[in-house]
């Protein structure tokens, strides 16, 4: 089968947490003898300020880190797609996708109705920004994969789409795996931006004030980070060493004892059911986890099994304490996250779920002959 996608980008994790879900899933094609073709705007936010941080460099590094995967940079203006879509079994768009494109692309499946169609949503906008959401032209497109059922069920609520399934994001697992033998170099990890002020509160909550009250050697990685959490930072004791490429998180979660799941509040307020991708990473790296709070509505983990969860600051401290001074319950609890990522929850797994839905919607050549005969039945 010949796959086409249109991400924000495959090449850059720059506050783009996205392209390691698509770096795994598209590894995974790959590997199963699909054919594949990946386009990114060659504008694209993610890499603008990952090259003006860092310059070319990291752009190499992901290259020799996975020569399997390459995308084509475009302009919008002047992107042929009889060209891009020529052979296509599958498309999948992404929402971080001008709105132009997805429309220009509806209208190309409607003329050209040999392939699958299907919009793809990976964030709150369904909720925090709905206007924009509802501006996307879906007419033409064959549905919708929602990262999480509540936003599944908010596009067939509100009529954007045809028909959603819920695709959820999950850990690549030929990345994400434990690795031994590394120096041990602190006690915990986070590893998130700090973005918009949507978790500022719980950031302090259930990860500095924690770190700073147990005296933790801690370390942070990630982008946009205002001079006033830096500093915040920096008082609560914690190291913060800027971007880290996501496909060597393995490797810093190896060297840290223990790390925290802090979700955004749109996801903990208005869209339960939806952890951070980090969560899945983490867990496949074999790393005891302790979580703020969240509503795994749809069951995807067994929390204090999979996890710990920590319903306050106070019980952050707690959970910490016993991890970090019991190595035997931090073992079990890291073997049973990985098990349960490794039956339930790797890119492989999502991988078979889009197939099966490729296999739902029917073969596009024999529906576009259906539709057609339909027509000129007298």
């Amino acid at each position: 089968m010949h796959v086409v996608m249109f991400c924000h980008s495959l090449v850059s994790d720059w506050n783009h947490g996205n392209a390691h879900f698509l770096r795994g899933v598209c590894s995974e094609l790959l590997a199963r003898g699909h054919t594949l073709a990946v386009y990114e705007p060659q504008d694209a936010w993610s890499v603008s300020n990952l090259v003006a941080e860092h310059g070319q460099a990291p752009l190499r590094d992901v290259a020799r880190a996975y020569p399997q995967l390459a995308s084509r940079r475009y302009e919008l203006a002047t992107l042929d797609l009889h060209v891009a879509l020529e052979g296509a079994d599958l498309v999948l768009v992404h929402e971080w996708n001008d709105h132009a494109l997805v429309r220009r692309i509806g209208q190309h499946r409607r003329d050209n109705p040999h392939y699958r169609l299907l919009f793809h949503d990976t964030h709150h906008r369904s909720v925090t920004e709905p206007q924009a959401m509802a501006a996307y032209d879906l007419r033409h497109y064959d549905g919708v994969l929602a990262f999480g059922r509540v936003i599944r069920d908010l596009y067939q609520r509100h009529g954007w789409a045809r028909q959603a399934w819920t695709w959820h994001e999950a850990a690549d697992t030929r990345v994400f795996t434990p690795l031994a033998h590394e120096p041990r170099e602190g006690d915990l990890v986070w590893i998130g931006n700090w973005g918009d002020d949507e978790r500022t509160a719980e950031l302090h909550e259930f990860l500095l004030e924690p770190v700073r009250a147990l005296g933790l050697r801690a370390r942070v990685h990630g982008v946009r980070y205002p001079e006033h959490a830096r500093a915040a930072l920096q008082e609560a004791g914690i190291s913060y060493a800027g971007w880290l490429p996501n496909y060597e998180a393995p490797r810093v979660f190896a060297r840290h004892a223990v790390t925290v799941h802090v979700p955004r509040r749109p996801y903990v307020r208005a869209l339960p059911g939806i952890p951070t991708i980090r969560m899945f990473e983490a867990l496949a790296c074999g790393i005891p986890l302790v979580s703020a709070p969240w509503n795994d509505c749809e069951g995807l983990f067994e929390p204090g099994a999979d996890f710990l969860v920590a319903t306050d600051g106070a019980h952050m401290r707690e959970h910490l304490r016993a991890l970090l001074a019991n190595p035997d319950l931090a073992a079990q609890l890291a073997a049973h996250g990985r098990r349960t990522i490794l039956a339930r929850h790797s890119c492989a797994h999502r991988v078979d779920e889009l197939m099966a839905i490729f296999a739902e919607m029917g073969a596009p050549h024999r529906a576009a002959q259906q539709q057609t005969e339909k027509a000129h039945r007298p």
